[in-house]
């Protein structure tokens, strides 16, 4: 069984930095590519980034570019999402998702994705 499992949110002020992290169990991890995504109270999942499987490439949201990180250690079976420049707008609960084919790479869609984590909350104080 495939267990995808978050850590490392919490409280950060406006400006300030903060990563997350996912570990991945019950599959090789280089089987998937990792994406993270994020819901704000009240609205819909979104997409944040993605990673291939051997890392050489990764996307991000327009609103996260050139700000968030996201990296993999395929010997530690964990993906990361390190996060710079954070504001209120980024306030989510944060969620890893691992998918298994090549669409990941080319959409944004949650459905994209085979497994998920339960999440973890990452809050921006203004």
């Amino acid at each position: 069984q495939v267990q995808l499992v978050e850590s490392g949110g919490g409280l950060v002020q406006a400006g300030g930095s903060l990563s997350v992290s996912c570990a991945v169990s019950g599959r090789p991890f280089s089987d998937f590519a990792m994406g993270w995504f994020r819901q704000a109270p009240g609205k819909e999942r979104e997409f944040v980034a993605v990673i291939s499987w051997s890392g050489s490439s990764t996307y991000y949201a327009d609103s996260v570019k050139g700000r968030f990180t996201i990296s993999r250690d395929n010997a530690k079976n964990t993906v990361y999402l390190e996060m710079n420049s954070l504001g209120p707008e980024d306030t989510a609960v944060y969620y890893c998702a691992a998918g298994r084919f090549m669409s990941v790479l080319n959409g944004i869609g949650p459905r994209l994705y085979d497994y998920w984590g339960q999440g973890t909350q990452v809050t921006v104080s203004s």
